[in-house]
């Protein structure tokens, strides 16, 4: 068993210099909470053993969670985190966020990545357009520098790091397997050469949870490329993405809508859904773990006490953070150890081998509205992918 975010910080931070008063002890309480899930433990618990430990709890945040940090914040000092996310959505904000005199912050970067683009990525790929090759460049050295753009900071922040570091594919080309995994693996050499002293075993691959997709995963990871397969809503999904040995899914407990129309809310949330794969990988032995992610209030981050990952971005983190103990009047990891509404028991394995056989199980899954919200999501993210492209296609018409 790895040590817990309680062990760690004691190894990483002078805990005399932090003021654990009631409010921000909040984490440390919890983590009590969870490790003492164990002794009291039914069967059926027994299932979600103690990995959900604050660092299992807070295994995953977005990226742009050390973008404004420092060693001394509050959100650092609760770390160390396992693996920090990426895509299309996020790298466009950071990416466009200005100065006070109107600036485009990470101005420099973005000229930097098309000049490369034009530079060697194309005497590398020369049947790929550049500003594609502009748009993964920039992500990237987000990626590498913590997303601040700051060698200083990403030294600083790295030892709270221990995971992968998930970077999303072209959602474009959610329904081309071949595609996908050319620019999987222009993303693993990318980084070789922007960092040729990280390891890329820390990588992993964000693909969305299509057909193709999913057989993208299954290509990259017979060649030892770590994949994930994301915007995921139904067990038809994970039982592919587990078949083809992905080394995570994502399910979205709120579809991606909720995150950009004011307002919105899913009412057909998936924590059951998380329940059922979890039980369902523990149960056929699947290497691939669930990373809960698309999540909105710290309420819903607890509720998934028990789960193997949950993505917590910095707002619920800093919620979390702030949030007496003594509000919380539920039992910690009651929900996830009560497992399933209804366990998945589905003779699935015929589909598995038959694309058009998967095809209609997906499209008739929850009466069509599971395959609805993958498409909205492979929307969204690829509008998302359009305004980053013309971004890198403005700094090369300057160049």
């Amino acid at each position: 068993m790895g040590s817990s975010v309680a062990d760690t910080h004691n190894s990483n931070l002078d805990r005399s210099s932090v003021a654990f008063h009631p409010r921000q002890a909040f984490l440390w309480l919890l983590i009590s909470f969870l490790l003492a899930l164990d002794r009291f433990a039914s069967s059926e618990a027994a299932l979600y053993p103690a990995t959900f430990r604050a660092r299992g709890y807070l295994q995953s945040t977005h990226d742009d969670f050390a973008s404004r940090l420092s060693v001394g914040h509050t959100e650092v000092q609760l770390g160390p985190f396992k693996d920090h996310t990426s895509n299309q959505a996020i790298a466009y904000n950071e990416l466009t966020k200005t100065t006070p005199d109107g600036k485009l912050y990470h101005e420099q970067l973005i000229r930097d990545s098309v000049k490369d683009a034009h530079g060697w990525a194309h005497a590398a790929w020369p049947d790929v357009d550049p500003i594609l090759l502009a748009v993964d460049i920039m992500v990237i050295k987000n990626r590498k520098t913590g997303r601040a753009v700051m060698v200083r900071l990403s030294l600083q922040f790295i030892p709270y790091l221990t995971g992968y570091f998930h970077i999303q594919t072209n959602t474009k080309w959610s329904y081309s397997a071949e595609k996908t995994c050319k620019n999987a693996e222009r993303i693993v050499e990318t980084f070789k050469k922007l960092e040729p002293n990280f390891d890329t075993g820390r990588i992993c691959i964000k693909i969305p949870a299509s057909w193709e997709g999913i057989a993208a995963c299954r290509v990259l990871e017979k060649k030892g490329i770590h994949t994930l397969a994301t915007t995921m809503f139904c067990m038809e999904q994970a039982a592919l993405a587990a078949d083809a040995g992905c080394t995570y899914i994502a399910p979205y407990v709120n579809e991606l809508k909720v995150h950009f129309v004011t307002g919105y809310v899913d009412e057909h949330k998936a924590f059951d859904f998380c329940r059922q794969a979890q039980l369902y990988y523990a149960e056929t032995n699947a290497k691939t773990q669930v990373l809960a992610a698309s999540l909105t209030s710290v309420a819903e981050v607890m509720q998934l006490a028990g789960i193997q990952h949950v993505t917590v971005s910095p707002p619920l983190l800093r919620g979390l953070a702030a949030q007496p103990a003594s509000t919380w009047t539920e039992q910690v990891g009651k929900y996830f150890a009560a497992g399933p509404d209804e366990p998945w028991t589905k003779d699935f394995q015929a589909a598995l081998r038959n694309e058009s056989e998967w095809r209609i199980a997906f499209t008739r899954s929850g009466n069509g509205k599971y395959e609805e919200k993958l498409i909205q999501a492979i929307n969204i993210f690829s509008d998302k992918q359009d305004a980053l492209e013309e971004l890198a296609r403005r700094f090369l018409q300057v160049e």
